[in-house]
């Protein structure tokens, strides 16, 4: 018997999914431990060896592989707790992070303060050099200067050093030379990131914010995947451990420890990827992907069966990232987000709970009302058998938790309370897909909804009543079904290689030449992953003149001549569909070229085990009284284990899963399907 196992680590819970080489599909859990991550993964593991009757090291031994997404570079980032970081930067530009492209996340509040530096002034030094656009040198390097600054650095006890030289993406021999002058002056600095690595194109802010991200984050990155890794290692698994990236893909851990600012939303992304697959095999290729957890709501839409992906204007934690990546937007909506009443209006979140002391009615010492408490209240969550079977919900501890907080500061009953922070919930995670969608243009009440997270399927239907949606699946994995995206992405390498002209003037020797190197480096990056035969898409990166941002648009490697016309009418056609508007009167420039290669993983044929009850009623095991925003209603519960693929259930109705519970408001109907996706119709 051999496994292969995915973990994602979320703010709350760490999910974990085992898919064995007999098909079965097995979910569990365990509260994630914030201050060193890989203890909560390992004792996921344990429990995931005691459900297949295994001691850790048999079940380690016959372990394939490992597949891992992490929040730590989100938690760096968001605690401002990354290494203490220098810069080399060419002399003119020290201060160019501090410009952020006149960027001001409030431009109606002058006191808004900037954000916190990654490198302090005293630590970014500027040297003397310059390369010309086409990488001829301008001014060698002053490598003396070089030295004084890393020596500098290394009184100033800096952990990380970025470098960022003046297109150093055309010609990075300075950059290079650099590096070698750091190692000898300062060997026992803890990472070393290069721009024209972590970020091989312009423009000069976006490049040194990415990587002063990357060597900020990169330290932290290496020593927990080290841990994590030399864990494993002890406990028996000889196999590979591969780290999702947030360009929807998953590479080894060499590979992340260099680019570590590619794990930033890692977790998001998997679940975007898995949920993409189940929709595929729905027969569903345009639809939006929410993924309520405990801490977070993220969201991302899906067009065509592929998500939509970032290549400009990523901001993340206030730093900006000039690298692709999958367009998951997140709002502080959670299971675990906090009501209170301030000033006699009622707020949910972005504070959460977490998983410790979490929600009053966990029994753990929270004192405060939160999501959770109000799902218990309404009775959409069983007070038995909670979360796998390992906890009892506290009801009454919600009820006093809410009436306190919230129903006595605004004079309601407790019921009342309880449904105002299902409203304002729902109403703040709707709010957010709508702002999403409008900024693609695209209307809700066409698209498909897929719900996941542990607290998706109890709200998937609030919030598609909210958008107009009809048409919800809720896939049975979807309480860790962020750790199953991450075991079915594939590896992936995404590319970009800057050349910078009109279209009319392009040498196209040039082009194919980059075009070239980027295929040979994503299959050198990719071989290491041993998943054998790797497919390419080539992309020429335009844009218009004058325009900040440039699009994608699929080409050949090969570009001959006779291709340059359809680039351009293929580029004008793709802005009037992305954008709303093309200038077909105006030669388009070339920005660069970019490659994404993936290497395919092995797919699961369903996603869970399913049951073998196709009469639901069969499958009751009781009632219990829920609200749906008039009065409380005996409403039927049924076990989700024992159910089998074509069962109708018609609404009110409460479907049990070992850790969620599918809520099928009045009207409603539910299936479920053969690969296990739950489909709730709304009326």
């Amino acid at each position: 018997m051999t496994y292969r196992v995915g973990v994602d680590v979320g703010g709350t819970f760490t999910d974990l999914i085992c898919v064995s080489d007999d098909g079965e599909v097995f979910l569990d859990k365990t509260p994630t431990t914030i201050d060193d991550q890989s203890r909560g993964v390992m004792t996921g593991i344990v429990q995931l060896a005691d459900h297949f009757g295994r001691s850790l090291t048999e079940f380690c031994a016959e372990l394939e592989i490992v597949v891992h997404g992490t929040t730590t570079a989100d938690n760096t980032m968001i605690e401002m707790t990354g290494a203490r970081t220098g810069l080399l930067v060419t002399e003119g530009h020290r201060d160019e992070i501090e410009m952020r492209r006149v960027h001001k996340e409030r431009i109606w509040d002058p006191s808004y303060p900037a954000p916190p530096a990654i490198a302090r002034r005293r630590a970014r030094i500027a040297i003397a050099e310059r390369m010309s656009h086409t990488g001829d040198v301008l001014l060698p390097m002053n490598e003396a200067a070089v030295r004084a600054g890393v020596q500098r650095l290394r009184k100033l006890d800096v952990q990380s050093i970025a470098i960022m030289f003046l297109f150093s993406f055309v010609n990075p021999a300075h950059e290079l030379r650099a590096a070698e002058i750091v190692r000898e002056e300062f060997p026992d600095v803890d990472h070393l990131s290069m721009s024209h690595e972590v970020m091989a194109r312009g423009p000069e802010f976006e490049r040194v914010s990415t990587t002063l991200v990357n060597a900020y984050v990169a330290p932290k990155i290496s020593r927990y995947i080290d841990s994590l890794e030399a864990q494993l290692r002890e406990a028996g698994y000889g196999g590979q451990l591969l780290i999702m990236q947030s360009t929807g893909g998953v590479m080894p851990p060499d590979y992340v420890s260099r680019r570590a600012v590619t794990l930033l939303a890692s977790g998001p992304a998997g679940g975007v990827m898995g949920s993409a697959l189940a929709a595929g095999r729905a027969g569903v290729d345009d639809f939006i992907a929410v993924d309520m957890g405990g801490t977070s709501f993220d969201l991302c839409l899906v067009r065509g069966g592929r998500p939509e992906i970032k290549t400009d204007w990523n901001w993340r934690y206030r730093y900006y990232i000039g690298l692709p990546m999958v367009d998951v937007q997140s709002v502080g909506a959670g299971g675990g987000s906090i009501a209170r009443v301030r000033q006699g209006a009622l707020l949910v979140g972005p504070e959460s709970a977490g998983s410790s002391p979490g929600p009053a009615c966990y029994g753990r010492g929270g004192q405060e009302p939160t999501v959770t408490d109000a799902d218990a209240v309404l009775g959409y969550l069983p007070p038995e058998g909670f979360a796998g079977g390992r906890m009892q919900l506290d009801v009454d501890a919600a009820r006093a938790a809410i009436a306190r907080d919230v129903a006595e500061p605004n004079g309601t009953d407790v019921t009342e309370a309880a449904w105002g922070i299902e409203r304002i919930v729902n109403a703040n995670m709707a709010n957010a897909t709508r702002r999403v969608l409008a900024s693609h243009g695209a209307d809700p009440r066409p698209l498909a909804l897929i719900a996941y997270g542990g607290n998706g399927p109890v709200h998937a239907w609030a919030i598609a009543s909210e958008l107009g949606v009809g048409r919800i699946l809720i896939p049975k994995a979807a309480p860790a079904f962020s750790a199953l995206g991450v075991l079915v992405a594939d590896s992936l390498v995404d590319l970009v290689r800057s050349y910078v002209t009109p279209l009319a003037q392009v040498d196209l020797v040039r082009l194919r030449r980059l075009m070239d190197d980027v295929t040979d480096e994503a299959v050198k990056e990719l071989e290491p992953t041993g998943l054998g035969a790797t497919t390419t898409e080539h992309f020429v990166q335009m844009c218009y003149p004058g325009q900040n941002f440039d699009m994608s648009v699929a080409t050949s490697p090969d570009v001959a001549e006779d291709d340059l016309i359809g680039l351009s009418e293929r580029f004008h056609a793709q802005h009037e569909r992305d954008r709303g508007f093309s200038f077909r009167n105006q030669p388009p420039l070339i920005r660069g070229v970019r490659l994404v290669a993936r290497a395919t993983t092995p797919k699961p044929a369903q996603f869970a085990v399913l049951g073998t009850v196709t009469d639901a009623s069969a499958a009751r095991i009781g009632t219990r009284d829920a609200y749906f925003g008039v009065e409380f209603v005996s409403t039927p519960v049924y076990d989700g284990v024992q159910l089998a693929p074509g069962i109708d259930i018609a609404g009110p109705a409460l479907v049990q899963e070992p850790f969620t519970v599918v809520v099928v408001p009045p009207g409603a109907r539910l299936t479920l399907d053969p690969t296990g996706n739950y489909e709730l119709f709304l009326n």
